[in-house]
């Protein structure tokens, strides 16, 4: 799969197949469904966006959830997305959707590898974000002011700040 992108359906089966729990697999799909719908927004507004992209990372955005629902998560499902030999675009996605976004300080505090876990790609950025729109038990789409605040509350200030700023951009993007 490294030189292609999985379908909707090929991702879905990686993800019963590392043993994603259904609420998990129900949450991809939502998070996938709501990318696609900023994607094409945003490719409405004339920017390039790889919808194919977008659908696969955000359906495996959380691969690693098969394993831990830690912070690590993405981390630990973008090491799975490299075992399952997916391109390294989708690896990335997985690795930097985690709270807008892990900068290389906190990356080091929590022990991971020297990387890069900050949403850079267009496509990085929307998988991140909607996954922030999104609440994970029900599939909800809540406010993006819900999720900030949700982050404050459990003292992740600096997460909360990058949300913030992610949201700014797309919506400037987007044109809201």
């Amino acid at each position: 799969m490294s030189s292609r992108l999985p379908s909707r359906e090929q991702a879905i089966e990686l993800l019963r197949k590392n043993k994603c729990s259904p609420q998990v697999i129900s949450h991809c799909e939502a998070v996938a469904d709501l990318s696609l719908e900023i994607a094409s927004q945003l490719r409405k507004k004339g920017l390039n966006v790889d919808l194919k992209l977008v659908e696969a990372g955000a359906l495996l955005h959380d691969i690693g959830r098969s394993k831990t629902n830690a912070v690590n998560h993405g981390l630990v499902g973008g090491q799975v997305a490299v075992q399952e030999g997916l391109s390294e675009p989708v690896v990335r996605i997985i690795k930097r959707h985690v709270g807008g976004g892990i900068t290389a300080e906190e990356a080091a505090r929590f022990g991971w590898p020297k990387d890069v876990y900050v949403p850079l790609g267009l496509e990085e950025k929307l998988v991140s974000y909607a996954d922030k729109l999104l609440e994970n038990s029900k599939g909800r789409r809540v406010s993006i002011d819900v999720e900030i605040k949700r982050l404050q509350a459990k003292g992740h200030k600096d997460a909360a700040e990058r949300v913030r700023k992610l949201h700014e951009e797309l919506t400037m993007l987007l044109g809201n």
